[in-house]
């Protein structure tokens, strides 16, 4: 597929394997443990403090999130906090904007993953994609996804999806696959907009079992969860954990 081409209906028809949210939904809402292990605990508010990313930690080994989700200025502290506890740091990068240089992102990345960050969530280049320019965009994710991938890191690529077309959400999604990301991710949470069930159905349509789908961005309770994971995520990113886990009996 070329950088400008129109996204053809064969490609998207094209099987990629299937991936059963029906499922995933029962199994990981099964109880508030299992719905834990899929669920970003997050904390990306500009002014959060010290204490602030301490106590995320330590909620974060305490329910045994999927990962503790900080801005970069907080890796270092978070790492050093939930070294041994087996819940890995992610980090967001290029954050909120999605407009850093590919060498920024580059050396980003290196620098958070030698901290001994684990996931990174990058902004995909959004002013770059609705120009047209796909090619820049696959370069950009490329690069952020080889640096991830060498150091044993994940890459999921934010879409802001409340910024894009349909055609855009369709064209973002099959680029950012093809250009290595383990996961599409639909919000920043700064965006006017958050996640919605039909983008998470739409990113799982064009994914298929090629990669993970994040839902992000204003979900806020159980109900909100079990929308997005019975659309087709397979992880959860929000600020409101523990109290959803406590929705369904934590304590």
């Amino acid at each position: 597929m070329s950088a400008t081409a129109p996204i053809k209906n064969e490609e998207l028809e094209f099987d990629h394997g299937t991936f059963d949210a029906a499922a995933f939904a029962s199994n990981a809402l099964a109880s508030w443990r299992a719905l834990a292990e899929v669920i970003d605990h997050t904390l990306l508010k500009p002014e959060a403090t010290r204490a602030q990313i301490e106590t995320l930690c330590i909620e974060a080994d305490r329910y045994r999130f999927a990962c503790a989700i900080v801005n970069p200025i907080w890796a270092s502290t978070a790492v050093s906090m939930l070294n041994g506890s087996g819940i890995p740091v992610g980090v967001v990068i290029g954050f909120p904007f999605g407009a850093s240089l590919a060498s920024t992102l580059r050396q980003e990345a290196a620098a958070l993953l030698r901290l001994g960050v684990r996931e990174l969530d990058m902004v995909l280049p959004i002013g770059q994609l609705k120009s047209g320019d796909h090619h820049s965009v696959r370069q950009s994710i490329h690069t952020a996804a080889h640096v991830a991938h060498h150091h044993g890191a994940l890459l999921k690529v934010i879409l802001e999806t409340c910024l894009l077309t349909l055609e855009e959400k369709l064209r973002a999604s099959e680029i950012a696959i093809q250009a290595g990301a383990d996961f599409l991710k639909t919000s920043t949470g700064f965006g006017p907009a958050g996640a919605t069930a039909a983008d998470v159905a739409l990113m799982r349509g064009v994914a298929g079992a090629r990669c993970g789908i994040k839902a992000a961005g204003g979900i806020r309770t159980l109900a909100d969860v079990r929308t997005m994971l019975e659309a087709g995520a397979n992880r959860i990113g929000t600020s409101a954990s523990v109290a959803i886990v406590r929705e369904l009996g934590a304590e």
